[in-house]
């Protein structure tokens, strides 16, 4: 599962890491259960691990990949097929809805836009938000990420991981942890383990600006207590944290997404 015979190497400073496990790829392409009349969006495609079984599932594939190096042989290798579509683009500039209508595709693939990408590492933060505030547009999204990102987003309330990316997933997606991927499933080996995630968006809400500007407010120093950290930038935190039946000594990291939800509506409120 490999670009021809060219194998473009990966290049450190975007953050490649080519998947060549076998059995990896088989497990997220169940994950991500691609199928005639779907609309896959693939964010980094690489060496076509991925691409290649995406594309042979008959579902519409859009494989958004920076690097200018890898878009000849990824051309050579997919471009005969007509389910194929090939941008050169930062994944982090795209527009999914933009580019579904470029591809005058039917409508009814609408109903069924899932997104697949094994991400470099430091643009983890960035991509989650950026997917988050386009998730309307999708049915499902599987992702590998660095494991310590798995975990950082999938930390319970009370764990010291837990923080702002952890509470934006949260309010944005159902999140499902679904394999560990060792090192060794790469080339060049990084230096750390990775993981894949299924996110299941969930419907947006009116509030969701406010809430983003509370948690990052709220996470701003983590070791200090939440009405330290609210203090500066709400008049009424205190009556806020009252409303919502907050403890004013515990840590962000302590409260639930219902909990931060709840103080999101308490302080507009007051406000």
């Amino acid at each position: 599962m490999s670009i021809g015979n060219t194998r473009p190497r990966a290049k450190k400073s975007l953050g490649q890491n080519f998947l060549i496990d076998g059995k990896v790829v088989s497990d997220i392409i169940a994950a991500v259960a691609p199928a005639s009349g779907d609309l896959i969006f693939e964010i980094g495609p690489g060496q076509g691990a991925l691409t290649e079984e995406l594309v042979g599932s008959g579902a519409d594939v859009v494989a958004i990949e920076l690097d200018a190096d890898l878009i000849e042989p990824l051309r050579l290798e997919f471009g005969g097929k007509p389910n194929f579509h090939l941008r050169q683009q930062d994944a982090l500039t795209v527009n999914f809805p933009e580019v579904f209508a470029e591809l005058s595709l039917p409508i009814a693939r609408l109903g069924r836009v899932k997104l697949v990408a094994n991400l470099p590492y430091y643009i983890s933060t960035a991509i989650l938000q950026r997917l988050a505030e386009q998730r309307e547009f999708f049915t499902s999204i599987v992702l590998m990420f660095q494991r310590e990102v798995v975990e950082r987003i999938t930390a319970s309330p009370g764990n010291s991981e837990r923080g702002f990316l952890t509470v934006l997933t949260e309010s944005a997606f159902e999140v499902e942890r679904l394999i560990d991927v060792p090192p060794q499933a790469f080339r060049p080996v990084p230096k750390v383990a990775s993981a894949v995630v299924r996110l299941f968006p969930k419907p947006k809400e009116k509030e969701e600006e406010n809430l983003r500007l509370l948690l990052s407010r709220a996470f701003g120093q983590k070791r200090k207590t939440i009405a330290n950290n609210l203090k500066a930038s709400y008049a009424q935190y205190g009556e806020a944290l009252d409303a919502a039946a907050i403890d004013p000594k515990r840590r962000a990291e302590d409260l639930s997404l219902e909990e931060w939800q709840r103080l999101n509506s308490a302080l507009l409120a007051v406000s």
